[in-house]
């Protein structure tokens, strides 16, 4: 579809609410190009878990196809094992969507009991066969894929990072911060939480390693839709889109996350520089 010429005024606005095409206008420079960061849908409405096609790029297979698709980070999800002895990559809550019996993450030891993590493998979606990575292998991928890594820490890790025991509380925290100490030199990494009572705890254990570059520099979420499955249509983002490059087109280099990476890079082309 050919995009609509960048306009300023009155003019854009009639324009993008579908108005009248005609009123005079003037050109004005097209919009600086973001970097995109890809992230893998997760279903909206009622008991998404039963919907969920386990999309997230938690592991290499998932960081190549965003690479594939034009995206210049991506962001993935941080969870903790039992009492925060492995960092983990995994978004759901529970093993849901895993072979093996259904458990909190936060309930199993990485490499050992009966129901050990490690091992285990996606067991629908398209990266069905896909295995478990802890944080630091995830991290290497990244970097190997040349994307700038963009990770959640998940709210169920506060299980073992807000847990009383001071030791399991070192345990864990080593878990999150070491591995981007280790590689912040040679690699652009950034961490957040959507947990109000893991923030300020998070912010400060960053900034006291020294890694305060790692709380900043987020991207902006610019879908204007809810993620589905089947996926719906992307043209539903379209305004969304269009009105957050407008708003963001002074800002070099500035961020921008979808869930419809391949589809977001394809519609960026010839609409942005």
């Amino acid at each position: 579809m050919r995009k609509p010429r960048i306009l300023v005024g009155a003019a854009a606005v009639a324009l993008l609410a579908g108005g009248v095409q005609s009123l005079p206008a003037q050109a004005a420079p097209p919009p600086r190009c973001p970097t995109v960061f890809g992230h893998g849908g997760y279903p909206t409405g009622a008991n998404p878990w039963d919907r969920d096609q386990v999309r997230q790029p938690n592991h290499p297979k998932g960081l190549a196809q965003q690479k594939s698709w034009g995206a210049d980070g991506v962001e993935a999800d941080l969870q903790l094992t039992k009492d925060g002895t492995k960092g983990v990559m995994w978004h759901n809550t529970t093993t849901n969507g895993l072979t093996g019996t259904r458990k909190p993450i936060t309930e199993l030891w990485w490499a050992s009991g009966a129901d050990q993590l490690k091992g285990r493998t996606i067991s629908r979606g398209p990266y069905t066969g896909q295995t478990v990575y802890t944080f630091r292998e995830w991290l290497d991928s990244a970097r190997a894929n040349k994307l700038i890594a963009l990770v959640e820490l998940k709210g169920e890790a506060k299980q073992s990072l807000l847990n009383g025991d001071a030791a399991v509380r070192d345990t864990a925290w080593a878990e999150v911060v070491a591995p981007i100490s280790e590689r912040m030199a040679s690699q652009k990494i950034m961490i957040y939480t959507r947990d109000a009572a893991l923030k300020p705890e998070l912010d400060q254990r960053i900034r006291a390693a020294g890694l305060a570059a790692a709380l900043s520099g987020y991207p902006s979420w610019v879908d204007g839709i809810g993620w589905e499955e089947p996926p719906p249509a992307a043209s539903g983002n379209h305004s969304s889109w269009w009105s957050n490059l407008i708003q963001g087109s002074p800002t070099v280099g500035r961020g921008m996350a979808t869930s419809w990476t391949e589809e977001f890079t394809t519609w960026l082309r010839g609409t942005c520089v």
